[in-house]
């Protein structure tokens, strides 16, 4: 109980008003607009227009807007005789949601309160009965079981990505070992073997020079490519894809719909996801050709498309896929991948634009 009272607000935090918050606001008022003028009751329509708004802040305010719902919709019936159809749906629906998805458990354990004391107020006034009386704490207890599971659920993910960062830190850190301390320690020998020739054998002592600008010139490349992996990508580092390469088959990129405004969460996994079937493709992919990368988005999604045209030995499986796979889940995404019909390899990722 004392872990509920000092539960923090939910991480990640909420998002902020999106297109869909101003969609519903605007579907909803003018629906109780409707319902108070077949209602014929004006009064109506000023409680109910009153309650549309709390949707836009029931996110980052969810105990005060819940507050305001409710205390609306326990005074409208006094007034009214009757509270609307509409507003009550908004109250019961979506602000106890809110609540429990993104408040804090000092303000659950408010806004409780607040619940049990309308369901009382309208139980002692008569203004419902026992059957009405159960349904509501049927819809209540449903509506916060399903914020709360939704909550935790979006923790666990933050838990995994965070799990995801810790292991590729560990990598990292086996690299800068192998590679980058290999290349100093090669260094450091040759700098010793030069001063211990220069006066003897200046041609030595040059040709060790030229061995440790080779070395450090490797440990250079290395260090900025875990500089890369370091920083956090985003669709321009999709582009970056794009042409030919030493190391297999030129890389064609293609972007349609507006990807520029993707959450960062979305477009480091969309990279990474592309990042690694390229490197599937130029790496199994024999007397493969092209490889061509599309990302297409829409106001809710973006898909991802890596398909090359060589050949894989007829293999349906493996090459990283389910870790593909799991990194798409954790934005409540899809991957899938697999040969293609005629000739090649193709994998196929669906995120939302907002992380899940």
């Amino acid at each position: 109980m004392w872990a509920a009272w000092n539960e923090p607000r939910a991480t990640p935090p909420p998002p902020v008003r999106v297109w869909r918050d101003w969609a519903l606001a605007g579907l909803l008022l003018p629906a109780v607009v409707v319902e108070g003028v077949i209602r014929s009751a004006p009064a109506g329509v000023l409680f109910a227009a009153a309650v549309v708004p709390l949707v836009l802040w029931r996110r980052q305010r969810p105990l005060l807007m819940l507050a305001l719902g409710f205390g609306a919709c326990t005074v409208e019936p006094f007034l009214t005789g009757s509270p609307s159809l509409l507003s009550m749906a908004v109250v019961l629906l979506l602000l106890p949601y809110a609540l429990f998805r993104w408040g804090s458990g000092r303000e659950v354990v408010a806004g409780s309160v607040i619940l049990a004391g309308r369901l009382a107020i309208g139980w002692g006034f008569g203004q419902m009965t026992q059957a009405d009386l159960v349904a509501g704490l049927i819809i209540l207890f449903g509506i916060g079981a399903l914020g709360s599971a939704m909550r935790f659920r979006a923790r666990a993910r933050l838990r995994e990505r965070q799990h995801l960062r810790m292991l590729e830190r560990e990598r990292l850190a086996r690299d800068l070992h192998d590679t980058v301390a290999h290349h100093v320690s090669a260094m450091a020998i040759r700098a010793q073997a030069g001063q211990a020739t220069a006066e003897t054998d200046p041609a030595s002592a040059v040709e060790a020079l030229r061995l440790i600008e080779s070395e450090a010139s490797k440990a250079l490349a290395s260090m900025r490519s875990m500089v890369r992996v370091l920083r956090e990508p985003g669709i321009g580092d999709v582009r970056a894809l794009a042409g030919p390469s030493t190391a297999g088959p030129p890389v064609e990129v293609r972007l349609d719909g507006d990807v520029d405004d993707l959450s960062p969460a979305v477009a480091a996994t969309l990279f990474r996801l592309t990042q690694e079937s390229v490197t599937n493709a130029r790496r199994h992919a024999r007397n493969a050709t092209r490889i061509e990368v599309r990302v297409t988005a829409d106001e809710t999604s973006v898909r991802l498309e890596v398909s090359d045209d060589g050949e894989h030995g007829g293999l349906s499986s493996g090459y990283g896929v389910s870790g593909m796979i799991e990194r798409a889940g954790l934005l409540g995404g899809t991957c899938q991948a697999g040969p293609n019909p005629d000739r090649g390899w193709s994998v196929s990722a669906t995120l939302p634009r907002v992380a899940a």
